[in-house]
Formats: structure tokens, sequence, C-alpha cells
């Protein structure tokens, strides 16, 4: 097969957080299909930009739009039928190079990767004659919805408000007009089907490199707890606002000398003033590789409350031999057992507990560890992944 993915954050190998997942597939589906890409990229190192080009045929690597004016976000809610939320990524110039990319080959399926950049699918002429899958990391009219009812009506949530207009019917129309959708878990599947039943809906899970996420020596250092995760995206943010402002102290008063460790990119400045006041708390910003923060890590926390999909970061703390506690919707899609190979907890008091019961006890840790590694060796390696999507794509090509 001919496949072309369309993306919204470009995809190398040291991405951290969701857009792994789509530099594998992209990686395991050149074995044996000819594979291209166009994606927004900011800035990528050349060997950022090599990292992907071995695995593929075409890539096309176009600026992001630039953040919008308070003018041009008030114009974009009175703008028509795309709402504002899918007006902050929409480029006249991905447009005409996605024209330029199909113009050159024939492509058998084109694979949008978030549902950002599915807009660039939804009714385009240029992509006639070729399949069209959108690969749903999150809905965005549900994330919306969960962000309103956590904040209210303070900044995030006015915002969350806002950004609803039109996004049900514009983001619900556009599934629709695709040959399939993939979800990344059965629960993000029937969230979009209790929404509009119909929609032809295919899982593709998530995956981790188990052989390089692997268990590693601990080296010397005070008791560490990690979160990774690209910041720029709210839910990431909002899961370290919240368990430093509702979960930290409690652990630090039962451990004095804990250390919580923010891994990833775009930190934001209400979570760098955070950091100012507490040098308990270490934001790297981003990092080359994650890999040794994670093995420099007791416990592992997700505790995220909004967003939707598999969450990456907590496969990879799993492979690499660190205990996670998490929240149920972070845990999303994994057959987690409680106690068994994670720690399940959605209150502040409860993830406080938990965290603190994993730093204290040794003979736990290793076992809660042990077995979400052999979970992750047994079920989740990228390879099994990727065979899923390559039969799906098989058979929305056949047709």
């Amino acid at each position: 097969m001919n496949i072309l993915f369309i993306v919204k954050e470009f995809p190398h190998s040291r991405v951290i957080g969701g857009p792994i997942i789509i530099y594998n597939r992209v990686k395991y589906l050149s074995e044996n299909h000819n594979v291209s890409m166009i994606a927004f990229a900011q800035d990528p190192t050349p060997d950022q930009i090599e990292s992907v080009a071995v695995y593929t045929r075409d890539l096309k690597l176009v600026p992001p739009t630039p953040p919008r004016s308070k003018p041009g976000i008030i114009k974009d809610y009175f703008a028509g039928p795309v709402p504002p939320y899918f007006q902050l990524m929409r480029s006249g110039e991905m447009y005409r190079e996605l024209g330029r990319i199909v113009e050159r080959m024939d492509y058998d399926v084109i694979i949008s990767e978030y549902s950002m950049v599915a807009q660039y699918l939804y009714r385009n002429r240029d992509l006639e004659g070729i399949k069209r899958v959108m690969s749903v990391h999150e809905c965005y009219y549900l994330a919306r919805k969960k962000a309103l009812k956590i904040n209210g009506f303070g900044k995030e949530g006015i915002e969350a408000l806002f950004y609803l207009k039109g996004l049900k019917r514009f983001e619900f129309d556009m599934y629709a007009d695709a040959d399939k959708l993939l979800t990344l878990t059965p629960e993000g599947k029937n969230e979009l089907l209790d929404i509009r039943p119909g929609l032809d809906i295919s899982v593709v899970p998530h995956g981790v490199d188990v052989d390089s996420f692997k268990p590693g020596g601990r080296p010397a250092g005070p008791p560490t707890i990690a979160f990774l995760g690209n910041y720029p995206h709210d839910p990431n943010r909002d899961a370290v606002v919240y368990f430093v402002n509702s979960v930290w102290p409690s652990v630090k008063a039962k451990v004095p000398d804990a250390r919580f460790l923010v891994v990833g990119k775009g930190p934001t400045p209400d979570m760098l003033e955070l950091s100012e006041r507490d040098p308990s708390i270490e934001i790297t910003g981003q990092v080359e590789d994650v890999k040794p923060y994670l093995l420099m890590s007791d416990v592992f926390v997700c505790p995220v409350r909004m967003g939707g999909g598999f969450r990456g970061k907590v496969l990879e703390a799993m492979a690499a031999g660190v205990p996670v506690v998490s929240t149920g919707l972070g845990a999303e899609g994994l057959p987690a057992i409680d106690g068994d190979n994670i720690l399940l907890a959605d209150t502040p008091s409860e993830i406080s507990r938990k965290v603190v019961l994993l730093l204290e006890d040794d003979n736990l840790r290793k076992t809660i560890a042990s077995n979400a590694r052999e979970l992750m060796v047994s079920k989740f390696s990228w390879k099994s992944g990727v065979d899923i999507l390559e039969q799906v794509l098989e058979e929305v090509v056949s047709g």
C-alpha cells in the first residue's frame, strides 16, 4: 500500500507523549509499505528529521500556524462552519502542500493523526479516490466538556465554553465523513458511538518499545515521583498543577525529602511558578531522552482529570519498571488491576496515600513494577499494535 500520514506535531524518534505512537506506526508500516508524511513542525533538528526520513518515501514539514490574536479569536467565533477550536490549526499552506503531495503519488489511504488535522481530510476534493482514515487520539468536544466541568467558570472553564461553539456538530460530521475511525481504547470508541451511533470505528492500541524502555539500576538520590508530558496539551498541565496543589503537600508531610520530577517540553508559567515556590519540584523542560529520568524515579504518577485516549507515558513507566499510581482516566485502555500491576486512585487523599505506600514499601513497589513490566512485554509491544493497524488498513483499502 501507499500510505500517507498527516500529523499535528512532527513525531520524531525522541518526541515525548502521544506523537511517539505515530513515529512507530510509520517505522513499522514502512517495512512492508510505501509510507509518506506531511506534518506541522517547529524548527526540527537535522537528527530529528533524519529519524523519520529513513522510513518515509516523501516527507514534507509545514510551519505551524501562529498563535491567534484576541481579535482573531473573536473573529473565529463568528467565522462560519469551522468552529473556533479547529481554527486554531487551520492553515492554507497545509491544504496547498497536501494537494501537492497527493499529486506526486497515487495513495491508497491517508491517515490523519489527531482530529485537529482530520479537518484537512474532510470534504477535501484533492483527496478524491483516496481512502480517508481519521485517528482520534482525543475527542475535542468531550475533552472541552470535561474541562468545563472540572474548571467551572474559572479562566480555563470559560475558555472551554468558548471553544465548545459549533464543536460537536462539526467534529462528528467530520468523523461520519471518514472511511474509518481509529481510537486507542474501547472506552474511546464507546464514547464516540454514544454520541453518533453508526460510526465505523476500530480500536488500535498504543504501544511501547519494551527493548528500549526496561528496568535499570536506580542511581542514588532522594525519593522521586515523576510525571512526563507535553505541557501545551492542557490535560498534562492540569495534571501537574492539580497534583502539586492537592496531593503534594500531604506526600511531603509523610516523606519530607521527596522530589517531584516534571519532565517534558513547554512547561507553562503557572507550572514554573509552582517550581519557583517549592525547590522539591523540579521541572526539566524538553529533554533529549526520557529514559534516564524514569530510571531515577521510584513512583510514576498519572493524575490526569481531562482528555482521553491512551497515556503512552504510563506504558513507558511500566516498561521501565517504575510502579504507577494513576487516576482511572489515566489508566484508560489498560487491563489495569489495582494492587497487582498498578495502583488506582481518583481523589487527592487516595493518590497521596498510594504514592506514600509505594515509597515506603519496597516489596510492594517491586511487585507492582514486575507485574506491569510483564504486561507490557506480553501485550503492548509496538509491533503487535501496528499489526492490528495494518490489518485495518488493508480491509479499508480493499473496500
